[in-house]
């Protein structure tokens, strides 16, 4: 967690626009000006279309045209917008460049061949980097702490080659600049987050990566132009003691001289304090997340400055709770270990998709239930449901099976309380019974109401009394089964047929039963609150 202040439009272009991004024309008005930060970067949707937060990066997915981009850059300058991302090329035309100086959006090119998906990627990573609390920032070898992008350029410049930093699956976590003057395959790498399939398990057929894990200095690989490695590369290990935290990346023209060896030696170890950092403000950040998020649900004193922190203040909104089932778990401590991992992995995940819909969601796990706090201006709580839904459906069937409850529309901070209760409440039930893994508290409303029925009953101790207790000391003596023949006709609403069917007798014999409840229990079965009396007991004292 690295406390600095969110990137701007400068930065952005900075860290992206040798590879990804072009800008295309900025307002007459920024120029020498101070840049706010960028707050947030909302795809397009023209179908669906929400209000974007100030100072938002717009990615017109889609968007062609001069006309349809000087209509959106209008729109979007109104909302307040600090820019708007097209696919290029984009015409830089008078009208175009009118329209920018106007609504004071600038306008940038997205590069052809890239992702919209990878480029969001980027952009959450980097307006990401500023922590919740708003803390001064620190610095690592002179560098921002936890700014990869910045310590790869650093390392750029150190050796005079682009440089990538990547983790044990090689994945791109950082990338410098310049990266145009390499191959083919690393601009490949760099536009998929990823270093390509087929390079990676040939270096892994030549015992590259065993060599890379198994030492402490650089290792040089010959280019491979077969699969478009036109460049030689000059790898070393990122290590924090025993453990291996990823790996650093320079395209070359030749071996490393003796100054660039032992630069690469120096600059592995300070991009292990940069990922120790990283991780260490990323639990950080989570924990400092989770307890202004406790306060916020909890409603009390603290709830009004943890909305300010969380940026939730004075809307409405709605609480989501996530949980799995972990009953069916095996004990021991590794299927405890893999329960707790698969919540994180499910709380991530829920963190994700819930910023997508909204990017001021907060989500944080509470012992072992993830809530999300979703502000929901227009929409109401079957929005809300249709969010969870499509979550659930999007992760499928895989690991533990999950439950999701929904809470009424929490208007204010008194609300916000009560919200997390009932959301509470609904979870209970849908851990309880087999059916819908989506409920809000409607749904399950009596559900709920008689679980609390029962807490009651067994805090006070209460035991079946009047025609049930009679009923129960005649089956103890007698081994019959006159409750359960009471309970399956209530359940079927007094048909004998079905009732009889339930318990695989022949109605007659139910029937005959069925007398023997009226006898011995000395219950007027035709008495409704008689009845509802027996019904009640039966659901809510009775434990068999």
């Amino acid at each position: 967690m690295s406390g600095r202040p969110g990137a701007d439009l400068a930065r952005l272009l900075d860290e992206l626009g040798s590879t990804l991004l072009e800008l295309v024309h900025a307002p007459a008005s920024s120029v020498g000006a101070a840049l706010a930060p960028i707050a947030a970067a909302p795809i397009h949707d023209p179908v669906d279309k929400e209000r974007v937060v100030p100072n938002s990066l717009v990615l017109g997915v889609g968007v062609t045209g001069t006309d349809q981009i000087v209509r959106l850059l209008h729109e979007f300058g109104e909302q307040g917008a600090a820019g708007l991302v097209v696919r290029a090329p984009v015409a830089a035309d008078a009208r175009t460049r009118a329209a920018v100086d106007e609504t004071g959006v600038a306008l940038l090119a997205f590069t052809r061949g890239a992702s919209w998906t990878q480029l969001s990627a980027l952009l959450r990573a980097l307006l990401a980097e500023g922590e919740v609390g708003g803390a001064e920032p620190d610095t690592l070898g002179g560098l921002p702490s936890g700014d990869l992008f910045a310590v790869a350029n650093a390392i750029a410049a150190l050796l005079d080659a682009p440089i990538t930093i990547e983790d044990r699956n090689s994945r791109v976590l950082a990338f410098s600049g310049r990266q145009d003057e390499a191959d083919s395959s690393r601009v490949e790498t760099i536009l998929g987050r990823q270093v390509p399939e087929r390079y990676a398990r040939l270096l892994s057929e030549q015992g590259v990566f065993r060599e890379l894990y198994r030492t402490d200095q650089p290792v040089y690989i010959e280019p491979l132009p077969a699969t478009g490695v036109t460049m030689a590369r000059a790898a070393i290990a990122v290590r924090a003691g025993d453990e291996l935290l990823g790996s650093l990346w320079a395209a070359v023209r030749g071996p490393l001289s003796a100054e660039h060896h032992r630069a690469l030696c120096e600059a592995a170890k300070l991009v292990a304090l940069h990922l120790l950092q990283q991780r260490a403000g990323s639990d950080v950040e989570r924990r400092l997340r989770a307890d202004l998020l406790g306060t916020a649900l909890e409603g009390g004193a603290g709830a009004r400055g943890a909305l300010d922190r969380l940026g939730l203040a004075d809307q409405p909104m709605v609480v989501l709770a996530l949980t799995i089932d972990g009953a069916a778990t095996p004990a021991g401590v590794a299927a405890g270990a893999e329960l707790v991992g698969e919540r994180q992995r499910l709380s991530d995940a829920f963190a994700m998709h819930l910023g997508a819909v909204h990017p001021s969601s907060a989500v944080a796990a509470l012992s072992d239930v993830v809530y999300g706090l979703v502000p929901l201006p227009h929409q109401g709580e079957r929005y809300a449901v249709g969010i969870a839904t499509d979550f659930l459906d999007r992760i499928g069937g895989r690991g533990h099976h999950a439950f999701i409850g929904v809470s009424p529309v929490a208007e204010d901070i008194a609300g916000l309380a009560r919200a997390r209760d009932a959301v509470d409440r609904v979870l209970r039930v849908l851990r309880e019974r087999d059916g819908p893994r989506v409920a809000q508290l409607a749904d399950v409303h009596v559900e709920s109401l008689m679980l609390e029925l029962r807490d009651l009953v067994a805090a006070r101790g209460d035991q079946p009394t009047g025609p049930v207790a009679r009923l129960l000391s005649y089956d103890d003596a007698h081994h019959t089964c006159l409750v359960q023949t009471l309970r399956a006709w209530l359940d079927n609403f007094g048909d004998t047929v079905a009732a009889a069917a339930s318990l695989y007798v022949h109605p007659n014999t139910f029937r005959y039963r069925l007398r023997r409840v009226a006898e011995v229990g000395r219950i007027d079965l035709e008495d409704s609150e008689a009845r509802f009396a027996a019904m009640l007991q039966l659901r809510a004292v009775v434990s068999r």
